[in-house]
This record gives structure tokens, sequence and C-alpha cells, in this order.
């Protein structure tokens, strides 16, 4: 194993458990990366405000995206947030997200990961939402990705926190850098609903001014190309919101009309059945705000949908999207396919609050279903959430990530960590006073396709 990295001005947080990182190995493949061997960091490299630059070659390196890394901790701690293009110019972010939105666009609706079953093992993220500085910290302790350690992030990189833009850049460049290593799955936050109500859009626009609305549109067309789900050698299935119906297309009529679809009107005479990684596989993901009805179904519950304790597979009337799953639809879709784990995120610590009948999230992950075949998992990887909070109490919650090792890959091993603190003072992209906890009662838009056109108007 190799040493542990450490950022010079980074504050110290004793994470509940580590585990030390190992370097990269050299490798080859075909694209758009370079995978030379990791070079030590280079803390001053940035500081003096010098814009980083696109490779020429449009090659990605491993010394290029730690310099980035280093690049957006130093202008979040340093520069006041319209600063940003100083040291990221739009044109180097808007080639980089290109570039990830057509490797993530060539991937399945579900992304089959075999790892080696010899040396290699994977990591599971949850939620981070903007909460940059955790998620560097969370790279140093437990490894950068390599060939020998694949990262399977479970969405939700934007909102709540103050640096949406930057974590999700980062991330699309290590994906730019190891497609075959880092997996990006889309979560509800990856939608324009989201990004209105809870700030990114705003960031964007604060950051990059007179540029930002082409590069927001350009990161709203990304978001669509992200899938949906993974399977990890064959017996781990990720997901961000979890399980998933049968597709079916309601008609229209004045009970189900698209302004009424946010009560489910007409929904409740409908009988729901559990949806197979065959109906995924056929689903339509090229959506930017899956409504919940006819062919944005699948995309729609998978993005929103949440486990209960109670059996049966029923509307998620609290959220108003997608569905509530119970232990039996779990033991069905984990038998169907052969599966020994479920792994979903979508709930933190102030969602979790609300659900009485469910474990809380203080420590970044629960146990939510036991069943014959295996376990369900929430996993939450963002502590100390939500960032901004209205009054004096904090939940102080935990975050966690999984890792699972060879050969079998299907027995997770839990690591939890504590926040970087004291953040960097900067202010709230969005009203966190009146905001909503847990994403409930948005007004969504249903009954439209918001296709990539959609995204352009």
């Amino acid at each position: 194993m190799g040493a542990r990295h450490t950022a010079p001005w980074w504050p110290c947080a004793r994470p509940a458990s580590t585990r030390s990182p190992s370097p990269p190995r050299s490798s080859s493949r075909n694209g758009s990366s370079s995978l030379d061997a990791p070079p030590k960091r280079s803390s001053a490299r940035r500081i003096g405000g010098v814009p980083l630059e696109w490779p020429e070659s449009g090659m990605l390196s491993y010394d290029w995206v730690l310099v980035l890394g280093e690049v957006l901790d130093m202008a979040s701690r340093r520069l006041q947030p319209q600063q940003l293009p100083t040291v990221l110019p739009p044109h180097v972010a808007e080639s980089l997200i290109t570039c990830a939105g057509r490797l993530l666009s060539n991937e399945p609706n579900c992304v089959r990961i075999d790892p080696d079953p010899c040396s290699t093992s994977v990591v599971l993220v949850g939620d981070v939402h903007g909460q940059l500085h955790d998620v560097l910290h969370l790279l140093e302790i437990t490894g950068f990705p390599s060939t020998n350690q694949i990262y399977v992030f479970n969405g939700d990189y934007v909102d709540r926190g103050a640096w949406g833009f930057e974590t999700y850049i980062l991330l699309l460049a290590w994906k730019v850098l190891l497609p075959n290593q880092v997996f990006l799955l889309r979560g509800n936050h990856e939608t324009k609903f989201c990004t209105i109500a809870y700030g990114f859009e705003k960031e964007i626009m604060v950051k990059y001014g007179e540029r930002a609305s082409s590069l927001y549109q350009k990161i709203l067309t990304c978001f669509q190309a992200h899938p949906l789900a993974a399977v990890i050698a064959g017996s781990v299935y990720v997901a961000h919101g979890g399980l998933f119906r049968q597709c079916e297309v309601p008609t229209l009529t004045p009970s189900n009309s698209i302004s009424d679809s946010k009560r489910f009107v007409g929904h409740a005479r409908r009988s729901l059945t559990l949806g197979t990684l065959e109906d995924l596989a056929k689903a339509s993901r090229d959506v930017l705000d899956p409504s919940g009805v006819g062919s944005n179904a699948i995309p729609g519950d998978i993005l929103w949908s949440d486990p209960s304790p109670n059996p049966g597979l029923e509307f998620n009337m609290a959220r108003g999207i997608g569905l509530l799953f119970g232990p039996d639809c779990t033991q069905e879709f984990m038998a169907k396919h052969r599966l020994k784990l479920i792994v979903r995120s979508h709930e933190g610590p102030d969602a979790r609050e609300k659900r009485v009948d469910m474990e809380g999230m203080d420590n970044g992950y629960t146990i939510d279903h036991v069943v014959h075949a295996g376990k369900l998992i929430t996993l939450f990887s963002a502590p100390d959430y939500p960032q901004f909070q209205a009054g004096s109490h904090r939940y102080e919650n935990k975050g966690a990530y999984i890792v699972l090792e060879p050969p079998d890959f299907s027995e997770p091993h839990y690591f939890t960590f504590e926040a970087i603190l004291p953040r960097p003072q900067v202010s709230s992209y969005y009203d966190y006073v009146n905001a909503l906890d847990s994403d409930e009662d948005l007004e969504f838009v249903r009954g439209s396709e918001n296709t990539k056109e959609g995204v352009r108007s």
C-alpha cells in the first residue's frame, strides 16, 4: 500500500476509519487519458492564479487531474466565487464536460462492472452534494481511482453544498482519465428541477457570469447522459433511489392530466408490478426531468424511490414521485437476478429524521432490508449535511463509503469519516431557511419527455 497523500493547507480531521491509498498502476486504454504514474502533489503549482489549461492532445494525465483538485481546493479557500474562471477558464470546463458527456452517453442504462477477482477492489460512494473538501478528503484516505481500485459514485453531486460545480467537474475529470475505473451514476439532483430549487443553477451564474448560461446548459445535457444503475460482479446492484416498476404508459384523462399527476390522481387504481433489469435496459434515460409517468416511469423511480419497512410496492406520496418498496420487493428483485447486495443512497439525516419507521443516518449508512437473498443498504457520503442549516442544531452526521473486496465483492466493508471543518466561509446559493428538508412536494412539470431539444430551449 502506498503512503497517504496530504494537502498541506487542509485542516486536520481524523476519520473514524480509513484505508491507506495505493498508487495507481500504469495501464493503457483507448481514449482520452495518459495513465502515467501519479506525481507527488504540488500544492504551490497553481496558487498564483495561473489558469489551468486544457491539454493540447485532449488527453488527461494523473498530474492534470491532481492539479485540478488542488486548483479547486485553493480557489474555494482563497478566491471569491466569481474569481473561479481566473484559474478554471470556462472553455476548459466546457471541454471537460463535453468529453465526459460522450463517455457517459456510450454507457448502458445499467453498467456491468466486472472487477478482477484477484486484485481489484470497488469503492462505493453515496450522495456528496457539493461538499468538495469532503470529497477530496475521501479520495485521499481511500486511495485515488486506479486500475486496481474502481469507484462507483451513486449520484447527487450538486446542490445544497456551495461547491457543486467544483465537485462535479472534479469527478468528471476522473471519469475522463479512467473511464473503466470510475463510474458516475445519476442522482435525483442531476435534474433541472432540483438544481433550480437547491442552488446549483445560481451557483454557476455567480461563478461564471456571462458564460454561465451556456455552461449550465452543457451540464444539463451531461446530466442526461449518466447511467442509472450498475451491477458489480454480477451480484451487487447500485442505484440512487433503488427499485422501479415495470413500465406502463398511461392514457391521459381529466383525472390523470399532467397538472394533477403530482398527486398521483388516477394512479391509485392501477396496480404496480416490480420491474426487472430487462425493463431497465429498455428504458429511455435521455430525459432531463423524469416525470414518473409514461416512458419516464423507470428513470423517475430509480432516481426518487425509497425503501419501506412495510411489504408491498406503492407510490411514494410523500415525495410526489417514485415508489416505496418493501422487503418483499427487495427479496423478489434480488432472487430474480441472483443478487446478494443492493446499495442505494438518496436519503440524508434530514430525510430520515422525518421517517420515524426507518433508522437514522447518523453514521452515513443504514441496513434497511435483511432478506433471504441478502441486504439492502442506504449509503450517504456527505458528512455534517446539509452545509447550510437554519437552526443552531446540526445533524453532525458522519459520511460513509463501502469497499467491496475480491473475489466475491458481495460483502460490504463499511468505513465512516467526518467532515473537513471549518469549511471556507461562503454564502448559500439557495434560500435554505425556507427550503424544504428532503426534496418533498417540488412542483414537478409532468407529462413532458424533456428531451435534449427541451434542454436547449
